[in-house]
């Protein structure tokens, strides 16, 4: 993935979607498929504003065994019907590889979660399959090692990879995590691969959703992957850091006008 020998961009197609290329791919939905009528309201809500992927987990590895882990089969399903209902394309998390020929089949980018980046027996098992692979940052791993983590992937012949900054654990404890802007411009100087960032999990803080969104398309990333949640204060996972779909319409009115006066769109 070396930038030096491939100088161009990479552009991944994505059910007709280029993550990569000029226009930035937004992925929202909530943390957490929580019922049938949650997940279809929330897709029909994020697509009318201008999302072109639905986020959402199904399988949820918690820090706590004791708090809400997803769905699972149940929350897939609910994902699928979610897609039916708005042609959105689906990304989700995959937390074990039981379930890869499900994903393989059903979803459209999946993703690899911050506690799985070095988990080099799934990354090996995902790089055998060509769908794409959104590969989250760990808690405390150096951009180094995010790459390293990527390679495992494209050495086994997949190179639809797109990296994701969600923020390292730092000293300072007001936000959840902290941020690492300064990750785009080091990836994209180092490899050509696609980057997108997650201002939800990188801050833990709803409010500050959105000016770090707008900060990193202004950084030149290729997309943001961000929660939307229509009653976040109920949520059963991460409500604190989800923004309502209100707020979510409103950032992209203002994502465009950054967009725009990069030359690209949204």
């Amino acid at each position: 993935m070396n930038r030096t020998n491939h100088p161009h961009n990479t552009e991944i197609n994505v059910a007709g979607n280029l993550v990569g290329g000029k226009k930035i791919a937004v992925m929202a939905g909530p943390c957490s498929v929580e019922s049938r009528e949650q997940i279809l309201s929330i897709a029909k809500d994020v697509k009318k504003s201008g999302a072109t992927f639905l986020r959402g987990g199904a399988f949820k590895p918690r820090t706590s065994p004791y708090s809400f882990q997803g769905l699972k089969e149940e929350g897939l399903e609910l994902l699928k019907l979610a897609k039916k209902e708005t042609g959105l394309p689906l990304v989700t998390e995959i937390t074990s590889m039981e379930y890869l020929d499900e994903y393989i089949e059903n979803v459209d980018i999946i993703q690899v979660g911050a506690r799985n980046m070095q988990n080099y027996e799934l990354l090996k098992q995902l790089g055998k399959t060509r769908k794409p692979i959104l590969l989250k940052r760990g808690f405390s791993s150096t951009i180094e090692e995010l790459l390293m983590s990527a390679e495992y992937i494209m050495v086994e012949g997949n190179e639809n990879i797109i990296l994701c900054e969600r923020g390292i654990r730092t000293f300072e404890n007001f936000t959840r995590n902290t941020l690492d802007l300064s990750a785009i411009p080091a990836i994209k100087k180092l490899s050509h691969l696609p980057v997108v960032v997650d201002p939800s999990h990188g801050t833990g803080i709803w409010w500050m959703v959105e000016p770090m969104a707008l900060a990193a398309v202004a950084a030149g990333a290729d997309g943001l992957l961000i929660e939307v949640h229509n009653d976040p204060e109920n949520a059963l996972c991460d409500g604190i850091q989800s923004i309502k779909t209100d707020k979510f319409a409103s950032l992209m009115q203002k994502l465009k006008l950054i967009v725009e006066s990069l030359g690209r769109e949204i």
